[in-house]
């Protein structure tokens, strides 16, 4: 090998130590964090940063590679060229760095165990069943399964030992469950695009004393529209009528047999569609939080661990319109 290719092969690697020192973890998150959220703002709050000090990290990180890494003041937020690179490094070490993290919880804690899971938010099975299917391919001697129906009392069971976890907008004080919030969302009241309700820009209670209220099967207790919105400004709808399927009850709204409380981001997927229209449920709105319960003994599993995290991250990038607890 020659002088001259020596020196050039000494030269990449010294600057690659270099670069590879400028880029830390946390920096590598920020980023991730900017695309997945497009603002300083949610971007902090999703880190547990104030946003002065997520700025002076950012303006750190551009000052040892010495570029910008996005454009300020763009809406949406944009990168540039040398930003959508880190991009790519971000999204690459921050898997391997995840897999090995796994690797190593497998290693001293074992990989076996089980993780029964109960769903009282019914809707939730869009964004459980991808999250399920990568959770089997990195804990594959996990043994998972469900337990389920509209007359099925979770948390109890949970408190048995009968279940491991419950996914629920409803937390109640048990002795030995604590609950992990996943994200927080908007109910939302689903009308007919029709519908006269449509023209206002948000709904009081006394707005559905006059109409069909479509739910699903379960007690008015475990239902926020009821406990959040009505049932404290004694106001009853007119008609209760009741459907297992979420598909079923946005047929029945559009068709203008009734209006619905949905997750906004259950809801945003129909509205997209041109089926219905939604209002929030007061001027504020309402905006509940989804937990997964789970029993003391079980939250430090490793596995469980994994799964909680697979889930919460898994929701914040795709569900459209939730916000990180």
């Amino acid at each position: 090998m020659n002088t001259k290719l020596i020196h050039i092969l000494c030269t990449l690697a010294r600057y690659l130590k270099s670069f590879i020192a400028m880029i830390e973890i946390r920096h590598l998150k920020t980023l991730l964090a900017l695309r997945e959220t497009g603002s300083l703002v949610e971007a902090a709050e999703r880190l547990f940063l104030t946003q002065s000090a997520l700025s002076h990290q950012l303006k750190e990180l551009e000052a040892r590679v010495e570029c910008e890494l996005f454009i300020r003041k763009s809406r949406p937020l944009r990168f540039t060229e040398a930003g959508k690179r880190l991009l790519l490094l971000a999204e690459e070490v921050l898997a391997k760095v995840s897999d090995a993290e796994r690797d190593v919880k497998k290693l001293v804690h074992g990989e076996a165990g089980r993780l029964y899971m109960a769903i009282e938010c019914h809707s939730c099975f869009n964004w459980l069943m991808p999250t399920i299917d990568v959770y089997r391919n990195q804990w594959p001697a996990i043994e998972l399964d469900f337990s389920g129906g509209f007359t099925f009392e979770p948390l109890p069971a949970l408190a048995q030992g009968e279940i491991d976890l419950v996914i629920t907008s409803d937390p109640q004080e048990i002795r030995g469950i604590q609950y992990v919030p996943l994200f927080g969302y908007e109910m939302q009241i689903a009308l007919a695009n029709h519908h006269p309700l449509a023209q206002k820009d948000f709904l009081l209670p006394q707005d559905l004393a006059e109409q069909t209220l479509i739910c699903y099967p379960v007690n008015r207790n475990r239902l926020d529209v009821f406990t959040r919105f009505l049932t404290p400004a004694a106001i009853e709808p007119a008609a209760v009528r009741t459907s297992e399927l979420t598909l079923m009850m946005v047929q029945l709204v559009a068709s203008g047999r009734g209006v619905c409380a949905l997750p906004n981001w259950v809801a945003a997927e129909y509205v997209a569609q041109g089926l219905i229209s939604v209002r929030s449920a007061g001027k504020a709105g309402i905006w509940p939080t989804l937990y997964a319960a789970v029993r003391d003994e079980y939250l430090a599993l490793p596995y469980v661990q994994e799964f909680l995290a697979l889930a919460k991250g898994h929701c914040l990038k795709n569900l459209s319109g939730v916000q990180a607890i």
